[in-house]
């Protein structure tokens, strides 16, 4: 569950704390549900900045959002990598 109005998200009745960037991060995606999502629209969405080539921030984000979440890095069953494109959420 997440709810933007309190900034609050739990999995499976578990709260999961976010940073201000990492809630964004899901927001965004939920808000896209079904959408792959680029790094690149990803991070001008979040950050609110130009983004640039060889920039591994959103993956690094993406990467401890998943471990906060306890998905499993081989097989996530939230936020799903579509390889080449983008990240999308079911």
């Amino acid at each position: 569950m997440i709810r933007q109005d309190s900034r609050h998200c739990s999995v499976n009745g578990q709260d999961v704390p976010l940073t201000p960037i990492e809630f964004s991060i899901l927001w965004y995606l939920c808000e896209h549900r079904g959408k792959v999502v680029s790094s690149e629209e990803l991070f001008e969405a979040v950050w609110k900045e130009k983004y640039m080539e060889s920039n591994n921030t959103v993956m690094a984000h993406i990467a401890r959002l998943r471990e906060k979440m306890k998905e499993p890095s081989r097989k996530p069953r939230f936020i799903k990598t579509v390889w080449g494109v983008g990240y999308t959420i079911e």
